[in-house]
């Protein structure tokens, strides 16, 4: 998947330039990788947001429409946030290249109905994204799981996933994507009954006893 931002170089840094471009609805940024200079850049705040709400983030390609310099092919590395506001105050772009292998995380994504729900079971999903190796042209949009076979008990490890064409896993090969499990709920409550039975059974002679110990004293 591919997405386009438009952005500008900027000449000055500094805490000082940052905030004049944030109150300006601009974000300040960096292009940088590649073997190249990095090239401080700005963007148009609202356009960046929107885009970055609308798109996996982390390994969707990027073409940076530079107003004065060619356009580069990127991935965003790092997105710093507003710790309370949804308010975007900078962001690393890794240019990458036609040909050469790149590390991504890609989304995990869950499709079908256990087996093992029709026995109660519980699909839990463990693993929401791996890491993976490939070239730009074929970083896929997410890993789709098929879990409809799945039986109560049943586990999904990282070695069971089917990988695309030309795509290396980089995760733990025993790592748990995703498990049927049963219920604890109804366990506990039952757990529960047998520990207040047995309070009953043992609170049950010294009641006895106490009334015992009554009637001879009457």
């Amino acid at each position: 998947m591919e997405a386009t931002l438009n952005l500008r170089t900027r000449r000055d840094s500094g805490k000082g330039v940052a905030r004049k471009l944030r109150r300006d609805g601009r974000v300040p940024g960096v292009i940088y990788g590649g073997g190249e200079e990095p090239v401080p850049v700005s963007m148009e705040a609202r356009e960046a947001l929107l885009l970055f709400q609308s798109i996996s983030v982390e390994n969707t390609i990027l073409n940076l429409m530079v107003e004065d310099r060619d356009a580069e092919r990127a991935l965003v590395r790092e997105v710093q946030v507003h710790p309370y506001r949804t308010t975007l105050l900078h962001v690393d772009f890794l240019r990458v290249r036609r040909g050469v292998a790149i590390e991504v995380h890609v989304p995990v994504h869950m499709a079908g109905v256990p087996a093992g729900a029709r026995e109660g079971g519980v699909l839990e999903h463990i693993l929401h994204d791996i890491t993976v190796k490939c070239v730009p042209s074929r970083i896929p949009e997410a890993i789709e799981v098929d879990v409809s076979h799945l039986e109560l008990g049943d586990v999904l490890r990282v070695v069971d996933l089917e990988m695309p064409e030309g795509v290396e896993n980089l995760a733990d090969p025993q790592q748990a994507v995703c498990a049927v499990s049963v219920p604890r709920g109804p366990e506990l409550d039952e757990e529960e009954e047998v520990v207040e039975e047995a309070a009953a059974e043992e609170g049950a002679p010294e009641d006895a006893t106490e009334d015992e110990a009554g009637g001879d004293g009457d």
